[in-house]
């Protein structure tokens, strides 16, 4: 029994001067190199596997390892990537993969310092996805996938979940609101990222683009080229619940508006990511072009880079609501089947604002009507969980606004809702089951606003009365500093 204490003793010391020795080789200098800390992980990892009183799968101390760094850095857009997730991303910058068509916000591995669950929130829903015509929108919390909440999920694991083979259901929860939960059951495509839908409204070119990739710049030259071909008066860009996409796409996308101008700069730590951007090629749209554009909170990243020069070279009027505000420009880098994504630099618009986790405000702040405010949720969660509008709309592809108010007038005898908020929840499920651009200038009030600043205000005067990104930083500062003075 003594010789197992011994042998017990003599094992223990070994492990506590091999873990000892290095944080007091530590202690001793000013600055610990940053070889000594990965000479230290090394020697942890050794002594686990040896060690530890069960065997431990190496794979999984490596992952660990990996999830705690990147956690460290308290950067929802830095993540370690199993194989798994790697391959994800992989077939998301591809343009096609098997999923829902929901952009999920990257989300903090640290719990909310309100206490409140930290659950997934729905960046942007992508047309004519699974996602999109389940009625999915920008805002709304995914709370459960399969029955897993999503309060501890990170969101790369959260795709995972929702990515899968094309034909096979996902169950989730949606909270959208306080109080308002309903489920959802999506059956997976093959996602397709779309790019640019145009049309004519009247006499106003439309230009939405829902994502940037390197045919989106082409795209958009022709959609502009049409609505000059048409005699368009001025044109609506609608970046509405863009979750961006690739850089150089936007600088080229910003390009077609002016030429030789710096689009956006990226700063690091590293001295080769210390770039400015400029629009070098030709640009499309005539000088004194009025040009609104449209943003809310799904846009994000590069929809702001776009934003953000069309808005500070003094070009374009924002309508609508203020960005998401993602201002960071990330790298990923492969590990053998794995990899890790991580922030390398933030950019900053052409007046020289930093966006990130602030965003764009609109020169215009338009919102859309709060339907669901005061509905009792319990006979909108009964309604939505009918399929009642789903069965109208699917059975009735033709339904004339006197079928829709027939109809509505229907489900108010049997929920006790506003005839509005049902004629809207039909509405937007007709559109979302039509393949055709939906130009709804009666319920999208943000759309209809800018059309009328186009063909009524003096766009001029209005250009002449915005300010840049920067100066209106400044300025919102300043009124900071004067209420905490005062």
């Amino acid at each position: 029994m003594s010789a197992v204490w011994v042998a017990s003793t003599i094992i223990f010391c070994i492990i506590f001067a091999t873990t000892i020795a290095p944080r007091a080789y530590a202690q001793g200098r000013t600055e610990t190199p940053p070889g000594q800390f990965a000479s230290i992980l090394r020697t942890a990892f050794e002594i686990i596997q040896r060690y530890y009183v069960e065997e431990v799968d190496p794979q999984a101390l490596f992952e660990g390892a990996m999830r705690g760094m990147f956690n460290s850095l308290d950067d929802p857009n830095s993540a370690f990537l199993p194989e798994a997730e790697m391959n994800s991303l992989r077939d998301t910058t591809q343009g096609v993969f098997g999923g829902v068509g929901l952009f999920i916000s990257p989300k903090s591995a640290d719990p909310r310092p309100d206490g409140r669950p930290n659950f997934l929130e729905v960046a942007a829903p992508i047309e004519g996805t699974p996602g999109w015509r389940a009625g999915i929108y920008s805002g709304d919390l995914i709370i459960m996938i399969n029955d897993e909440s999503t309060d501890v999920m990170s969101s790369e694991e959260a795709v995972t979940l929702l990515r899968g083979r094309p034909g096979t259901d996902v169950n989730l929860l949606i909270r959208r609101g306080e109080a308002l939960e309903f489920p959802v059951t999506l059956t997976r495509a093959v996602i397709e990222v779309p790019t640019v839908r145009y049309a004519m409204i009247g006499d106003v070119g439309y230009l939405r683009l829902l994502t940037f990739t390197p045919h989106t710049a082409d795209r958009a030259r022709d959609a502009i080229q049409y609505f000059q071909s048409n005699g368009s008066v001025g044109i609506v860009l609608d970046l509405r619940n863009n979750a961006g996409g690739r850089l150089d796409a936007a600088v080229a996308v910003s390009n077609l508006f002016a030429e030789g101008k710096a689009v956006v700069s990226t700063r690091s730590r590293i001295e080769r990511e210390n770039r400015t951007f400029y629009a070098r090629g030709r640009s499309v749209v005539p000088s004194g072009t009025p040009v609104v554009v449209l943003i809310n909170r799904g846009s994000a990243s590069a929809s702001e880079i776009v934003a953000g020069a069309l808005k500070d070279w003094g070009l374009a009027y924002l309508v609508g609501e203020r960005t998401f505000g993602k201002g960071s420009v990330q790298q990923v880098y492969p590990l053998g089947r794995a990899g890790f994504r991580m922030t390398t630099a933030r950019y900053f618009t052409p007046s020289n604002a930093s966006i990130d986790a602030v965003g764009i405000p609109p020169d215009r702040e338009v919102r859309f009507p709060d339907y669901f405010s005061g509905v009792d949720t319990g006979e909108l969660s009964a309604l939505l969980n009918s399929g009642r509008v789903a069965d109208f709309v699917r059975t009735n592809p033709d339904a004339t606004a006197v079928d829709v108010e027939a109809f509505a007038r229907s489900l108010g005898a049997d929920f006790d809702l506003e005839d509005a908020l049902l004629r809207r929840l039909i509405r937007n499920e007709q559109n979302r089951r039509t393949t055709a651009l939906a130009l709804d200038l009666e319920y999208d009030v943000q759309l209809g606003e800018a059309v009328r600043i186009i063909r009524e205000e003096n766009f001029q005067a209005l250009m002449e009365n915005t300010r840049t990104l920067k100066s209106l930083q400044e300025e919102a500062a300043m009124e900071e500093d004067f209420s905490l003075a005062s």
